[in-house]
């Protein structure tokens, strides 16, 4: 990364971001997320995804990132504005306490000068991406419960066959009342115009110009179109990364394919996802088995040609049971594969905000603060940490005693717990679970709502 004499997050946030303006990214110029599967785009992982024009990308391939909506952000940002769209970073900052929010963290992986061009650059102009993620389509063999049927087929089944859930108030219903039909609007073989502008960019000069190209779902490993790319990766010689985000739960052929293929890719970065250990995973994220899920990041530690190995923990309300030992289990591999396996993020879940952990009682979000702290302060000298994830642990801690509310316009929290009740009421119905069996430390509290 370009730092200079091991500076801090914060000293790095001073010397490059702020010298700017008050609210720079370099996400916001040089990262996007793209479904090609719905036409739909973002800067990152935290604004809500807007969607691509069919004509714009069919005249223009790079219209698949540089929308209107991106280049008015971009001035926004070049003026020192805040765009409504990254609100998670601003609370996160706003908390104060020297937090380092994630566009600290998105900005810091280009370089001093790619940032100072795009703090110059005509705000309209068409940018060459960096770093890219893109999904073909929703195709997944889990249903986590934060997830949703835009991102996954096996939520569309849920809805399809039990109908909608019910009596839901807060922000969060419409992830759940209907299939998200528009999340996919073609289907595998079929002409599909956001597939084949990508396509087009990437042979033209896309491949050429990007760092990293990560490939997220649903369960990429279960897409048509994944392999397509894996074989022009052994057919050709590049330097650039090259990601995948896979939930490790897909059939064994298919694992030991992508380690096959991990073979031939220079630089390859597996990422998956976690945030609980044992039952409490399985529950949260459904379709997970806990055992085969851990034998797998063993299996692909042990055999894949692999440079980074990442986990990203969505933080809500259900995880912080567990959260510490979950830390705890990272940390033992850490110590046998090495500080950068894996590595560890801990994103909070903002939607539905009836799953933040916000969600929890005082004397829970308490509970839990105190015990992550008590983790980190016997853990912060460990030789097998990174700045980044002490950073990550501590915002978390500051989030759950200064936050009170997701985002700005969620529901009063009796609302959000009556939801989560609602929710989770029904999800034990349609997944064949029991919410207190698995969290006895809620039971209480659950059932008191």
């Amino acid at each position: 990364m370009p730092r200079i004499n091991n500076e801090t997050d914060l000293e790095y946030k001073h010397r490059v971001i702020d010298i700017k303006s008050e609210s720079f990214c370099g996400a916001k110029w040089y990262n996007a997320t793209i479904w090609l599967g719905s036409g739909m785009t973002t800067s990152c992982h935290h604004p809500l995804p807007h969607k691509v024009s069919v004509e714009e990308v069919e005249a223009n391939p790079k219209a698949l990132h540089n929308t209107p909506k991106k280049k008015e952000e971009r001035a926004q940002m070049q003026q020192g504005k805040r765009p409504s769209g990254c609100e998670y970073c601003w609370k996160i900052e706003d908390i104060g306490r020297d937090n380092i929010s994630d566009r600290v963290y998105k900005t810091v992986i280009y370089k001093d000068e790619e940032l100072d061009d795009a703090y110059r650059l005509n705000p309209s102009a068409d940018v060459d991406l960096r770093t890219l993620e893109i999904a073909f389509d929703r195709t997944c063999n889990f249903g986590c419960s934060y997830c949703n049927p835009a991102f996954s087929s096996t939520w569309v089944k849920d809805i399809d066959v039990h109908g909608p859930y019910t009596n839901l108030t807060s922000d969060g219903r419409n992830h759940f009342t209907h299939n998200h039909g528009s999340s996919q609007l073609y289907k595998f073989g079929q002409s599909n115009p956001y597939v084949e502008a990508f396509f087009k960019w990437w042979e033209s000069d896309l491949h050429k110009t990007l760092l990293e190209l990560r490939l997220t779902g649903g369960e990429p490993l279960m897409s048509g179109e994944t392999f397509k790319l894996l074989d022009w990766f052994k057919n050709n010689d590049t330097d650039m990364r090259f990601a995948l985000n896979s939930n490790l739960g897909a059939k064994d052929e298919l694992i030991d394919r992508m380690i096959d293929a991990s073979q031939n890719i220079k630089h390859f970065h597996l990422y998956t996802s976690n945030e609980a250990m044992g039952t409490q995973a399985e529950y949260i994220r459904d379709g997970l088995v806990w055992d085969d899920w851990a034998n797998n990041v063993e299996k692909v530690l042990t055999n894949g040609r692999i440079e980074g190995f990442h986990m990203m923990c969505t933080i809500n309300a259900l995880c912080l049971d567990t959260l510490d030992q979950f830390l705890e289990c990272i940390l033992n591999w850490k110590r046998e594969y090495g500080k950068d396996y894996p590595t560890f993020t801990l994103n909070i879940l903002r939607f539905p905000s009836f799953q933040s952990p916000l969600v929890l009682s005082d004397e829970l979000r308490t509970q839990y603060r105190f015990r992550l702290q008590a983790w980190l302060d016997a853990n912060r000298n460990d030789e097998f940490l990174h700045q980044m994830e002490r950073n990550q642990l501590q915002r978390l801690i500051d989030y759950l005693d200064v936050v009170k509310t997701p985002h700005m316009g969620a529901a009063e929290q009796s609302v959000l717990q009556q939801d989560f009740k609602q929710f989770y009421t029904q999800y034990d119905q349609r997944r064949g679970k029991n919410f207190t069996q698995t969290f006895p430390a809620l039971a209480d509290w659950y059932n008191s709502i």
